[in-house]
């Protein structure tokens, strides 16, 4: 199949689009590049420098697949430029599944967000309960979905609410969880945890990139779909970190109160399965780093990186 992917070159794309390769589509990679371009040549891989905000620039003549990545990525980055955000998140996606429609483009898979819920005290966070977006960045998510599922009429719509991801990619991300508590304990010797007590859902990138594959897989699972499978505190991930780097975990207060556990029963009920684990992530993190390959970089936090580039300009 022809593949179009936005965001290709962000943190999931980078992991995604090798994949896509390995199974013989063909994939145009649109992104960009504000984090760099990490994707290795490959005969049926186009990769396309652009902003997903001009749509007049996106080709989708022949595409049979849409991997909608691309958003101004997490709470603080959101909030730095909310214009910008509702731009490329909301605004762009409107006019991506626009034009999709008119090209006849018979599949639409989007990469939203677990944080669309917000703070819900809610034991097991279903697909079925009331969105309460805090952040531009939530806001923003909320919108794509329900732009996207008025157009179910006219292509196979699918869409995933994916938990924190963690783990190894070429185009590494430091400002998530498990990354950067891991990176901590690398090159500071010691863990800062704030509050501690919040319990975020996690998903490994394999595993959350190989549910996009599912979903190619199967164009009869449509709709909304939590992608999360372990519901855990931030402390008790600085604890699986120190189980393998042995150092300090300095508890302070926090004035973040997000706290919620996706249930993902609805995503595993369509056959798909996990294979890795947080403690996978933070391990694969801990062998990059000791072999050089990965460093604590400015580039790697999204947040740092946009100020220091993208906003600066």
């Amino acid at each position: 199949m022809k593949i179009f992917v936005t965001g290709a070159c962000g943190y999931k794309g980078h992991v995604l689009v090798p994949k896509l390769l390995a199974r013989g589509h063909s994939v145009f990679a649109f992104d960009a590049m504000w984090f760099g371009n990490f994707l290795r040549e490959h005969p049926n891989l186009k990769v396309i420098k652009g902003d997903v905000r001009d749509i007049e620039s996106i080709n989708l003549n022949g595409i049979d697949v849409i991997i909608h990545l691309s958003s101004i990525a997490n709470d603080p980055c959101g909030d730095l430029n909310p214009q910008l955000t509702w731009e490329v998140s909301a605004l762009a996606t409107m006019q991506l599944a626009d034009k999709a429609k008119r090209k006849g483009v018979k599949r639409f898979i989007y990469a939203s967000s677990g944080s669309v819920y917000g703070i819900k005290d809610e034991l097991q966070v279903t697909e079925e309960l009331e969105l309460k977006p805090i952040s531009e960045y939530n806001k923003t998510k909320m919108v794509g979905e329900r732009v996207l599922l008025s157009y179910s009429d006219d292509m196979v719509v699918q869409i995933v609410r994916p938990a924190t991801v963690c783990g190894v990619s070429p185009r590494m991300r430091l400002d998530v969880s498990v990354n950067m508590l891991t990176m901590q304990a690398l090159s500071k010797g010691k863990i800062t945890v704030f509050g501690g007590a919040q319990t975020r859902p996690n998903i490994h990138i394999d595993d959350i990139t190989d549910v996009y594959l599912h979903l190619i897989d199967h164009p009869e699972v449509t709709g909304v779909y939590n992608a999360g499978f372990e519901n855990i505190s931030i402390l008790d991930i600085a604890k699986i970190i120190t189980k393998h780097i042995p150092v300090e975990i300095v508890v302070t207060e926090s004035n973040d109160p997000r706290s919620y556990r996706v249930n993902s029963d609805k995503l595993l009920a369509t056959g798909y399965k996990p294979k890795k684990t947080v403690e996978d992530a933070v391990l694969e993190i801990i062998a990059k780093y000791k072999a050089g390959d990965l460093k604590d970089e400015d580039r790697f936090y999204n947040l740092k990186w946009m100020e220091q580039t993208v906003l600066s300009k």
